[in-house]
C-alpha cells in the first residue's frame, strides 16, 4: 500500500517520465526535475538504481548474440518485401487517416497552446500492452482458459513454436508455486503471438506473452493497469512479457526466471 508521501502518488511526473530517465531519454531540464524529486526521497533513488543494474545486466548476456548474423526472416530487405504489398493496399486508407489525424493535432495545438511533445513510446510498450490486453481476456475465462491443455504440453509447444518461427518451452516456475495451465495462439502485431498460462494453488493465474517484434531494447520494462503487472522485455527480435495481478517485488524474480528461460533458444 502506497501513502501521499510515497513517489508513486506524489512524483508529478509519472512512471513513463521514471522510465524514461531509467532508459537516458530525458533532456537536460527534465531529467534535472527527476534528480531533484530522487534526492528528496531515497527510496525513489534505490528503485531507479536496481532498474539500471537490471538493464546492465541484460545488455550483458546480449551483448555476445549482437555479433551473431542476423536470421534471414529478420533481415530489412525481407521484412521490407513482406510489407510492400500491403502496404500499396493500404495506402488510400492510411493518406485518409494520416490527414485526420493531422487535422486533429493541428486543432489541438492551437486550441491548447504550444506544449512539450510528447516522450516516443519505449519498444517494448507495444508488447506490455498486449500481454495486458490478452491476459485480461483470457484470466477470467472459468471454461475455457487455454486453447491446449497442459495435457498435450508437448504438441502445444510444437505448435506454438511452428506459427512463431520460434523454439519455444514452458519455463519452470514451480519455484514461485505456478504450474503451467497451458495456452492458446493469438493475433499480435503483423503476426502470431503465444500466451502460456499458469495457476497457482490458489487459483491465482500468470500468463506469459511472446510475439516477433522490431526494437532493440534489453532492459526490463514495468507497466501496471489496474491490478495487473506486467514486466515485458525484448530479445533476439521477440518480444516477452509476464503478467499477474501481484506487485512489482514478487513479479520481478518470476520475469528473471521466463527471462533465464528462454534465453539462447531461437
Amino acid at each position: 500500500m502506497t501513502g501521499p508521501d510515497t513517489p508513486e502518488t506524489s512524483f508529478p511526473m509519472g512512471e513513463e517520465e521514471l522510465q524514461a530517465f531509467v532508459d537516458e531519454r530525458l533532456d537536460g531540464e527534465r531529467r534535472a526535475a527527476v534528480e531533484a524529486h530522487m534526492a528528496a526521497h531515497p527510496e525513489l533513488a534505490e528503485r531507479i538504481a536496481t532498474e539500471r543494474r537490471q538493464r546492465a545486466m541484460l545488455r550483458s548476456r546480449l551483448d555476445a548474440k549482437f555479433a551473431e548474423p542476423i536470421p534471414a526472416r529478420l533481415r530489412i530487405a525481407n521484412l521490407r518485401a513482406a510489407r510492400r504489398a500491403s502496404w500499396k493496399r493500404g495506402w488510400t486508407g492510411a493518406a485518409a487517416a494520416m490527414a485526420l489525424f493531422v487535422a486533429g493535432v493541428t486543432a489541438g495545438w492551437f486550441a491548447n497552446g504550444i506544449a512539450p511533445a510528447p516522450l516516443a513510446p519505449a519498444p517494448t510498450a507495444s508488447v506490455a500492452q498486449g500481454a495486458q490486453s490478452a491476459h485480461r481476456t483470457f484470466v477470467v475465462e472459468v471454461a475455457h482458459p487455454v486453447e491446449v491443455g497442459v495435457q498435450q504440453e508437448a504438441h502445444l509447444l510444437q505448435w506454438l513454436s511452428k506459427r512463431l518461427g520460434r523454439k519455444l518451452a514452458a519455463p519452470d516456475l514451480s519455484p514461485f508455486g505456478y504450474r503451467l495451465m497451458g495456452g492458446r495462439l493469438l493475433p499480435g502485431g503483423s503476426g502470431a503471438a503465444a500466451q502460456l498460462m499458469y495457476d497457482d494453488a490458489s487459483g491465482k493465474r500468470l500468463t506469459v506473452y511472446i510475439r516477433a517484434t522490431e526494437g532493440t531494447e534489453t532492459a526490463f520494462r514495468f507497466q501496471k493497469e489496474g491490478e495487473a503487472s506486467t514486466f515485458a522485455w525484448i530479445d533476439q527480435g521477440f518480444g516477452f512479457a509476464v503478467t499477474a495481478s501481484t506487485s512489482r517485488d514478487e513479479l520481478l524474480p518470476i520475469a528473471e526466471a521466463v527471462y533465464r528461460g528462454f534465453e539462447g533458444k531461437s
